[in-house]
């Protein structure tokens, strides 16, 4: 890598590794859920992730490279870890608050670096790009934020 352009192709292949791996994720979140919104939540947020990921196709075609290519190791762990959760012997309510725990373990890795490619974008006048990248982090804020309200107005409180 010797340019700025070159970072961000990486980051955005990074970020297409982790949002195709999140796509298989998912169903296995909302199945493992004990809590019907949480479910819900998980199906929802499968179709925004698959929304997600067409964006990054979009943007690697209209910017010239390919959206493969790269794995992403950390989302690969994050999942690993979040599988490694549901295989515990947990309470139902418990199992609730753990699942959304790791599940935002994925958001804050997403935020992240959909918070880095906006960014990058934007000096690299990618406007078009930025635009859309910055659809997809408010889409991630969001989610966050629904599993933060999930979590502190019920999940929590039965899991105690």
């Amino acid at each position: 890598m010797k340019k700025l352009e070159d970072l961000f192709e990486h980051q955005i292949q990074d970020l297409y590794s982790a949002e195709s791996q999140l796509i298989e994720a998912l169903p296995k979140m909302a199945k493992a859920a004990n809590n019907d919104k949480l479910k819900k939540a998980f199906e929802n947020h499968l179709e925004e992730t698959k929304e997600h990921k067409k964006r990054l196709e979009e943007v690697s075609k209209e910017l010239g490279f390919k959206p493969n290519g790269e794995e992403c190791k950390a989302m690969k762990g994050l999942i690993k870890e979040a599988e490694s959760f549901l295989k515990e012997d947990a309470e139902k309510d418990v199992r609730d608050a753990g699942i959304i725990a790791e599940s935002q373990r994925v958001e804050h890795y997403e935020i992240s670096g959909y918070g880095t490619v906006v960014r990058y974008a934007k000096e690299l006048g990618h406007e078009e790009a930025a635009r859309k990248l910055q659809k997809t982090l408010d889409e991630e804020y969001k989610a966050d934020e629904n599993l933060n309200k999930m979590a502190e107005s019920r999940i929590n409180k039965e899991a105690k």
